[in-house]
């Protein structure tokens, strides 16, 4: 390898690698080397005019999380479409617990906080919320006996608290300044008796609070009955069945000077409401419990391990050859196959990589089936790819020409470098340039342009190639670390 080829790996593997865990900057932010300043005040019309939506929500395994390569999650999936909606990219900010929430939306961290948060009055002093997602009622979380499969109904319920009034001079553990904090104090007045109440850190989530109860560790806990559902089905020892709250309504928020971006979301809230989609998502993760069972208990859940997929060793064994975050790669490997090493396209490519036969044969792969040979022959092919590109100084523009290579073949990545220049766009660019023209590699103006050698192009598979990769990649840096 010569001293040029070295130092560029160098400063990709920096650039690349550089971001860990909670990162906050994208990759694609960090290659254009600028950063718009936020404003407190910002309504519809200046969230537009920046084209991104920022949003706030925490890490659990309902929200927001990784499975098998893939972020998923409530907020996540309906904040995917909202963006959509809008028209609006989506870039998401987790926050650390419930008070950051609130104080990350007013200070103007993010423009709405995606979260199921109970609409209560205390609250309502401080943000705008949204139409309700749903409704539920919040429940007492408790463990029953060790031996319970074996006793009777009945003397199981004499060791459970199945009445709120139970509760006086008994402990309850909550989160601090949580609405199950403030559902408790109200009980207290309204049964005009003391229920003693220890406080968890506000960074605990309801999951791990949860699982304390499940442990022993504590006694019980109060949570939404929905999640505290979820957690039943692969927790059977849990009893959940004794209401501390009538029904309450579950929904997102927005600053209280954002009247318009919160009419567009009430307006959209609605319309998804009506469509079999919106319920369809609310099931996924609050209903289904075979698939939630499999979702929390898989090592390839990001709250139980730093795993993205089975094939993370090898991935990470060639991530080194070509300099990149092995994160990174994960996420080209993921677009291509989703980890299936058996994978084939309509095209005839085939593998964890997705190599076409004339490409295996030419980078020495002769079973492409292999997830260790194909993994091989498709870095050393990228790896070909990035050197028709040396004219690209920018570290991360030059992966972004590689992966759109890699995609459609440096060929048609070349005429849209040449149609770049000749209307006056940076050919060296891939950000809002050359992406710009090979989009257009589908228009015959565009395809029998002079300088254009070599045709037709479906530019949009190219394109969202190169975004998604990187899209994913963000998603992956939140949750993976090195």
């Amino acid at each position: 390898m010569n001293l040029k080829k070295s130092a560029f790996f160098i400063v990709v593997l920096i650039v690349l690698s550089g971001c860990s865990k909670g990162d906050r900057d994208s990759a694609e932010g960090v290659a254009k080397q600028e950063a718009k300043p936020y404003h407190t005040f910002k309504d519809l019309e200046a969230i537009k005019e920046d084209g991104v939506l920022h949003a706030i929500t925490i890490y659990n395994s309902t929200s927001y999380f990784l499975y098998k390569g893939m972020p998923m999650g409530f907020e996540y999936e309906l904040l995917s479409r909202l963006a959509e909606n809008l028209g609006l990219k989506l870039k998401i900010t987790i926050a650390e617990d419930i008070d950051d929430l609130f104080d990350m939306l007013n200070n103007g961290k993010g423009d709405i906080i995606a979260y199921g948060l109970t609409v209560t009055e205390p609250r309502k002093k401080l943000v705008s919320f949204t139409e309700n997602h749903y409704v539920t009622h919040q429940a007492l979380v408790q463990r029953m006996p060790d031996n319970w499969r074996s006793l009777p109904g009945y003397k199981i319920d004499k060791q459970l608290i199945s009445n709120t009034l139970e509760l006086i001079n008994d402990t309850v553990w909550v989160r601090e300044n949580s609405s199950y904090a403030e559902r408790i104090k109200n009980l207290e007045n309204e049964i005009g008796a003391d229920i003693p109440i220890e406080h968890i850190n506000g960074n605990v989530t309801t999951d791990e609070i949860i699982k304390m109860v499940v442990d022993g560790d504590i006694k019980r806990t109060v949570a939404d009955y929905n999640i505290a559902s979820i957690n039943k089905t692969y927790y059977p020892i849990l009893n959940i069945d004794t209401r501390v709250s009538f029904s309450q309504r579950i929904a997102w928020a927005v600053r209280q000077n954002s009247p318009n971006l919160l009419k567009a979301i009430n307006k959209w809230i609605e319309k998804e409401k009506k469509s079999d989609d919106y319920y369809v998502i609310y099931n996924k993760y609050f209903k289904n419990s075979r698939s939630n069972r499999r979702r929390i208990r898989s090592d390839f859940n990001s709250k139980n391990s730093n795993k993205i997929s089975e094939y993370d060793d090898i991935i990470k064994e060639n991530a080194s050859e070509i300099g990149w975050d092995w994160r990174f790669l994960s996420s080209q490997v993921y677009q291509e196959s989703r980890f299936e090493p058996n994978a084939e396209s309509w095209a005839g490519a085939s593998g964890l990589i997705q190599l076409m036969p004339e490409t295996a044969k030419e980078v020495g792969v002769r079973n492409t089936h292999n997830p260790e040979e194909n993994l091989r022959g498709g870095v050393k092919y990228l790896d070909r790819m990035r050197d028709n590109f040396e004219a690209v100084e920018d570290s991360i523009q030059k992966v972004k020409f590689t992966l759109a290579a890699f995609n459609c073949g440096a060929g048609h990545v070349y005429d849209a470098m040449r149609l770049a220049e000749k209307n006056g766009k940076n050919p060296n660019i891939w950000d809002e340039n050359v992406e710009e023209y090979i989009l257009k590699l589908k228009d015959k103006k565009y395809y029998l342009d002079d300088v254009v050698r070599h045709g037709f192009v479906r530019g949009r598979e190219p394109y969202n190639y190169v975004r998604d990769i990187f899209l994913r990649y963000e998603h992956y840096k939140k949750f993976i670390e090195e």
